[in-house]
């Protein structure tokens, strides 16, 4: 999938798992955590959808993680594994048990064909209606240092997607990368604008994350 679909499955994974674990998210680490694994695409002689993109790899860096937050890490981690589980096994397969095997596990089907593309925006979509439904995107034009989260998304998968980097991005997708690519871009200037307050921790939210 491209950064959209990743997007916005991560956010909506999360989301509900974390109403099944009766938690709070913090959605600026939650978006950033669903693009995460697409950080290979910027590393050089890393192969794309090989060790950044393995279960094994991503659930022992999360081992520390479920350990200090136990039942609050679970959605995080949802939303970072359904990265490689839905929506790179849709489009191309990844190497689900690097080191193990680089097997790539997937259906392989044409990431710019229209199925995936109408895939994309139905998820996409879903996920506006719930960041407005849920009053998250309220809550991302509030000060918080986690905020500021948002510039690996912003610096990794979108604005390099419109420079042709590192994926092209066909245009019929490029309307819901402009305006994830607005919300956190807006998201960071309000943080910016404003002195950061107080947070335990970035997997917890203040008062004005409910």
């Amino acid at each position: 999938m491209y950064a959209v679909g990743h997007l916005a499955i991560g956010y909506l994974s999360g989301k509900a798992t974390a109403k099944l674990a009766h938690v709070n998210v913090n959605v600026p680490v939650m978006f950033t955590l669903a693009i995460l694994p697409d950080i290979d695409l910027l590393i050089p002689r890393l192969a794309h959808r090989g060790p950044t993109h393995s279960l094994i790899v991503l659930a022992l860096l999360f081992v520390p993680v479920f350990l200090l937050y136990k039942k609050r890490a679970i959605p995080y981690f949802a939303a970072l594994i359904l990265h490689p589980l839905i929506g790179d096994i849709l489009t191309g397969g990844a190497q689900l048990l690097w080191p193990l095997t680089t097997t790539e596990y997937g259906l392989r089907l044409d990431i710019a064909n229209p199925a995936n593309i109408l895939t994309e925006w139905t998820f996409f979509l879903a996920s506006l209606a719930l960041l407005y439904t849920a009053k998250d995107l309220h809550t991302l034009f509030q000060r918080h240092r986690s905020n500021l989260f948002l510039l690996i998304p912003i610096f990794t998968v979108l604005l390099p997607t419109f420079l042709m980097f590192p994926i092209y991005v066909p245009r019929e997708l490029i309307i819901p990368h402009l305006i994830y690519l607005t919300i956190f871009t807006l998201s960071i200037l309000v943080d910016l604008n404003q002195n950061p307050h107080k947070s335990s921790s970035i997997f917890e939210e203040s008062s004005r994350f409910p």
